[in-house]
């Protein structure tokens, strides 16, 4: 009978000490309170609300701020504690910290996953990734509209000076009655004749700056400018473009129906624009560079009807034998060719010789 009790008294013994580990195991040094409990530190319990967290900080902070307390030892103490209060308040005060800090008092054994759960929202970032995303894309936008606007005032700049582009521009204003002269302004305004000694030097710098000013005005309305220095367009912007996308994707689906339904149900004939796309999906190009040929060299792809497939193979095995010949007879490109045969370019090796 006394070894039967003798071993209940041991189990209840080792029940009672791994209960009582289990709970040391649920304070965890260099999380949240350390080895203290957050609601004990601050006198509060789990089902304290956060007003009443807050005035109980307060009154506790009040009471143990490092300022109030004299001599080395009573301010160091207060010092400690204070900053273990505020540790407190800062883990009940958040509901996401305060959450996590009761599933670690529940559940004391997830040793690796409470550090996990705590060092995630320490050092997520404190600043919404929404207003990240909107700040950047704002700024990537604004920079392009700038960038943009700065090459197009710099290639326009250069076309000023050029004497071929000024010439034309002057007789697109002589012919539009804008070109300003000693009577009339750009703008079709009487001059205001001026006396007095000094006024015929002052008129001629006034109208070297309006003729100047309606050749810019010209080049810049009537000059096409495309690729990197054309003039900015809103629908570039990196913002408008987002807001584009669905519109751009429909245009698609519609699109590829449209042309699905004409030409490979109905066995509709191509149009010239039909063609022309085959023709420069055959050719990688985009939509830019095809704008960039010149009209002869489409008007040779249509004789030759390259939107035909069988017709575009033997085409391109052509041309690239023609560009193959060339290049044979290049002087340049038989030097680089002797250079590639002797090894090219030296080889940095760690190989001993």
């Amino acid at each position: 009978m006394k070894t039967k009790i003798s071993a209940f008294n041991s189990v209840f013994f080792i029940i009672t000490i791994l209960n009582n580990l289990n709970y040391c195991h649920a304070f965890l040094e260099g999380l949240y309170c350390g080895q203290d409990n957050c609601y004990n530190v601050l006198g509060v319990t789990r089902e304290t609300s956060k007003e009443e967290i807050s005035r109980s900080y307060r009154a506790l902070a009040r009471k143990w701020h490092p300022d109030l307390h004299r001599g080395d030892e009573a301010k160091a103490i207060a010092t400690t504690k204070f900053q273990l209060i505020a540790q407190a308040y800062e883990v009940l005060r958040d509901d996401e910290s305060r959450r996590d800090y009761d599933y670690m008092l529940d559940n004391p054994e997830e040793y690796y996953h409470h550090y996990y759960r705590y060092y995630r929202r320490v050092y997520a970032p404190k600043v919404d990734v929404r207003i990240v995303i909107v700040v950047t894309i704002t700024l990537i936008s604004v920079y392009q509209y700038y960038a943009s606007n700065s090459r197009y005032k710099e290639a326009i700049d250069y076309f000023v000076t050029v004497p071929k582009y000024r010439i034309q521009a002057k007789d697109i204003a002589l012919d539009e009655g804008i070109w300003p002269t000693v009577t009339s302004t750009s703008d079709g305004k009487s001059r205001v004749k001026q006396r007095g000694p000094g006024n015929k030097q002052k008129l001629k710098e006034e109208l070297k700056q309006e003729e100047d000013a309606c050749i810019r005005k010209v080049i810049e309305d009537k000059m096409n400018i495309e690729g990197a220095y054309s003039k900015p367009s809103y629908k570039d912007i990196l913002w408008v473009q987002l807001f584009l996308i669905p519109v751009f994707i429909v245009q698609y689906i519609y699109w590829y129906a449209r042309w699905i339904y004409k030409f490979d149900i109905k066995k509709e004939p191509l149009g010239e624009v039909e063609k022309h796309y085959l023709i420069r999906k055959y050719m990688n190009l985009s939509e830019f560079q095809w704008t960039q040929k010149d009209p002869h060299e489409i008007d040779e792809y249509m004789r030759e009807e390259l939107w035909i497939r069988e017709n575009f193979e033997p085409w391109k095995q052509k041309k690239d034998d023609e560009i193959r010949a060339k290049l044979a007879e290049n002087p340049a490109y038989k030097r680089y060719r002797r250079y590639m045969r002797k090894g090219g370019p030296g080889q940095i090796t760690f190989l001993d010789d």
